[in-house]
């Protein structure tokens, strides 16, 4: 197309985020870091760090992120070197299944296991049964340490974006250099530190940044273990005096430097282009076929950690169907009523409709700035191509606490985006929050299509005297048109399943979406819990059909779209 196409693509871009981007960050750093009279001040900074209960926050959050990307990796990185070098018994399968984990929520899947490890749980009735403890003996496990119950809720949760990012990297390491290093007396794990690592640090680099961005700025574990000693809960908090308080706009301040830090130290690094300078062999690696104990053990490492991966979602299923459940292995009795119930409570019947509402149009404005920001990105010649591709990016390096605080914040009383105060109706920031975070879905999944269909197909149908538009919507999309469907499907699931700008935004149980109606069902005393499990077993179903239909269209590809 024309470059006045691309300078009209670009315009509305730079509007968009500039508005509901840079000028939300704009408004924190303005709300910590600007006093009264206007003029620039570190005596919030200063005063915030000064303060041992905000400064124990923040580096508990540090320590999160760091020890859940940690987990991740841990049980993610094997998993993905297992599956790439070896044949074992169960492979598809277990391949399929190591991805179901990130149909649920973090948060969500932190209610299944505070039931299955609690006080009363069933992890020590299990104990109880098999005489390793006396009758009556409880012990409540997270309740000990939730610092660590938060880290286990959340790298199970997140690990599968590891094993995304470094499966597709092992994927396109040229075989060769292994087995140059191999005629060369470098074997076994020396081998695999001194080549294989080195080679795939970039994808694996680029999933923990996620990973890390995600658990350090995490709002719902942390509300569900009632662990406040977060930074991101301590914001929260801090949401009630937003106005008079500038230590909440300092401290979103901070947790936006950490993130953005880490995402150009991940650009700085590795930052031009996955696996750039990586040769690709002609033929692709061939799994090795192991001898039947060895297979076998293959097997057992990778259906233990996707057995352990999956007790979070096992504990809200069971929740779900219990009628009650106290002191023992499996419930009493079990019912199918609070899936009745928890599509029929009042809470949730809006919440429902207010999640299909607000996610529907945010995919809808995400299809379409997404796909013209990608063809500018990708088949262009505009010089400003590649810092639009940057920008587009940009929002999976900023996490949603600080999306939505800005948000509250340039849309306060008094702001010229007043009209916007969530106070009394979050359905323009929501659907705007929604589009902003999940953007980057659709501009890679695009990318990846117009990268792989050849522009000689346009050109032809120019020749043939079609004009460019024509050519695209006629020739390019229809070719596309799975990278589509496949980002489209992926920004709508996870726009009905966001988390902080949820629980933020929507301050009114009328606008609750389906995850702060969650929260609100498992605060409630009484049969709460068991129909916050209900709903999130609906959410569950919605995000695995949706998330095996995308793996169908992307296959290993589906990596690429969790990258920042």
């Amino acid at each position: 197309m024309s470059l006045s196409f691309s300078r009209c693509v670009a315009g509305i871009a730079a509007v968009f985020f500039g508005v509901f981007l840079v000028w939300p960050i704009l408004q924190i750093i303005s709300g910590g870091f600007v006093n009264a009279d206007g003029r620039f001040t570190l005596a919030y900074l200063s005063a915030l760090l000064a303060d041992p209960i905000y400064l124990r926050g923040l580096g508990h959050s540090v320590l999160l992120g760091a020890a859940t990307t940690a987990a991740a990796v841990l049980l993610g990185l094997p998993l993905a070197w297992i599956g790439d070098r070896f044949l074992y018994p169960g492979q598809r399968l277990l391949g399929a299944l190591v991805l179901v984990p990130m149909i649920l929520p973090p948060f969500v899947g932190a209610i299944g296991l505070k039931q299955v490890f609690g006080q009363y749980g069933s992890f020590n009735a299990l104990l109880i049964a098999l005489g390793l403890r006396p009758a009556g003996w409880t012990f409540d496990w997270f309740a000990v340490s939730p610092f660590w119950g938060i880290v286990v809720a959340q790298a199970l949760s997140l690990f599968p974006i590891i094993y995304l990012n470094a499966a597709a990297a092992l994927a396109n390491v040229d075989p060769t250099l292994d087995e140059a290093a191999q005629n060369l007396g470098c074997a076994g794990w020396r081998r695999f530190f001194r080549i294989t690592l080195p080679l795939i640090r970039p994808g694996l680099f680029a999933g923990g940044t996620i990973v890390f961005i995600w658990a350090f700025t995490e709002l719902g574990t942390p509300l569900v273990f009632d662990y406040a000693q977060v930074t991101s809960v301590q914001i929260y908090d801090g949401l009630k005096d937003l106005g008079a308080n500038p230590f909440p706009y300092a401290l979103v301040a901070v947790m936006l430097a950490a993130s953005l830090a880490l995402y150009a130290l991940g650009k700085g690094l590795f930052g031009r282009g996955a696996y750039a300078g990586l040769a690709r062999a002609g033929a692709p690696r061939t799994p090795r076929r192991l001898p039947p104990r060895q297979a076998a053990a293959c097997t057992a490492v990778f259906a233990g950690v996707v057995f352990v991966a999956l007790l979070p979602h096992f504990g809200v299923i069971a929740v779900a169907f219990a009628r009650d459940w106290y002191a023992t292995v499996l419930p009493h009795a079990l019912t199918l009523d609070n899936f009745a119930l928890a599509l029929s409570h009042d809470l949730t019947v809006s919440a429902i409709g207010n999640s299909l509402k607000f996610a529907a149009a945010a995919t809808v404005i995400d299809l379409g700035l997404g796909v013209a920001l990608a063809y500018v990105i990708v088949r262009s010649r505009f010089a400003g191509r590649q810092l639009l591709d940057a920008l587009a990016m940009l929002p999976l390096a900023v996490p949603g606490m600080v999306l939505a605080f800005g948000y509250l914040a340039m849309a306060q009383e008094g702001r010229w985006l007043s009209f916007l105060n969530p106070v009394r109706d979050p359905t323009l920031l929501l659907i705007v929050a929604y589009s902003v975070r999940r953007l980057p879905f659709v501009v890679r999944a695009a990318a990846a299509g117009f990268q792989q269909t050849s522009v000689t197909l346009e050109e032809a149908a120019r020749n043939l005297g079609a004009p460019p538009a024509r050519a695209v919507v006629r020739i390019t999309l229809p070719l596309i048109s799975a990278n589509l469907i496949a980002g489209g499907m992926l920004a709508f699931a996870f726009a009905m399943l966001e988390v902080s700008d949820s629980l933020v935004l929507a301050q009114k149980q009328a606008f609750y979406p389906i995850t702060k109606a969650i929260l609100e069902l498992f605060q409630l005393l009484g049969d709460g819990k068991f129909l916050a499990s209900a709903l999130g077993v609906w959410a569950m179903m919605f995000l695995g059909v949706t998330l095996a239909a995308v793996s169908v269209f992307l296959g290993k590809r589906l990596g690429t779209l969790f990258r920042v």
